[in-house]
């Protein structure tokens, strides 16, 4: 067994009904930039309607048909944040308490302390974060999972990871396994994957193996570690 695989993403979500929603970190294979993605799925209509939007280098996921929304509370928040020269990506509203943290002097994990898996039993849907931070022309990244103890959700286990940035090099982390009654939340470290030179490449593998039918909306950015330009690709299913 090669413990050091590095895998293609998309053999790994190819003919996954449903891996949820999922964050991938990493550094090109010229060792030029930064990689960072985020993807939505969804099964119910309530999940299903939603886009992704820019405003301002930020990205929110917000209603398609505003008339439609059932319960907003777990669907609509702010993706991906930056806080002076660190780079925030999750699948909730942990987005605003990473924040909100830094701000307060704490580290990505301890700001994380107040925050649990999602109350939506019986999946109890983990949380799932990432955070970038850049640093002479070089970045490190940490990620992280709140996830339910047992069946009941009558506790919360914490899982940091952190990462020096190798070229090539990513790791992508994702709310479940597969699909299921109840969805059988991720487990173990995140995923070792490969990341291309070419962000389209990257873009187009995530987008074209995701499950054609419970697909939503997927954002990559690519960010150049001598300027801290960035370039950035958006898909959402519903136009």
């Amino acid at each position: 067994m090669d413990i050091y695989k590095i895998n293609d993403i998309g053999q790994l979500i190819n003919g996954n009904p449903y891996v949820g929603r999922g964050i991938v970190i990493g550094k090109t294979a010229d060792g030029k930039k930064a990689a960072a993605a985020y993807f939505i799925m969804g099964r119910s209509a309530n999940s299903r309607n939603r886009v992704f939007t820019v405003k301002e280098g930020e990205i929110f996921t917000e209603p398609f048909d505003a008339s439609k929304v059932e319960d907003p509370s777990l669907i609509i928040y702010a993706a991906i944040r930056s806080f002076e020269n660190k780079l925030i990506v999750t699948n909730g509203d942990q987005t605003d308490t990473i924040y909100e943290g830094l701000k307060a002097g704490k580290s990505f994990s301890q700001a994380l302390t107040a925050r649990e898996f999602e109350p939506d039993a019986p999946n109890l849907t983990p949380r799932i974060s990432g955070m970038l931070s850049f640093a002479d022309s070089d970045f490190s990244y940490e990620m992280s999972i709140l996830k339910s103890a047992d069946a009941e959700g009558s506790a919360c286990n914490r899982y940091t990871f952190s990462y020096a940035a190798l070229n090539g090099l990513g790791h992508f982390i994702h709310t479940y396994v597969t699909d299921g009654n109840p969805i059988p939340t991720f487990q173990g470290e995140p995923e070792r994957v490969a990341i291309p030179d070419c962000i389209d490449c990257f873009t187009s593998s995530i987008w074209e193996n995701l499950d054609e039918n419970n697909k939503i909306s997927l954002y990559t950015r690519y960010i150049d570690l001598e300027t801290g330009s960035y370039e950035e690709r958006l898909i959402n299913k519903n136009k």
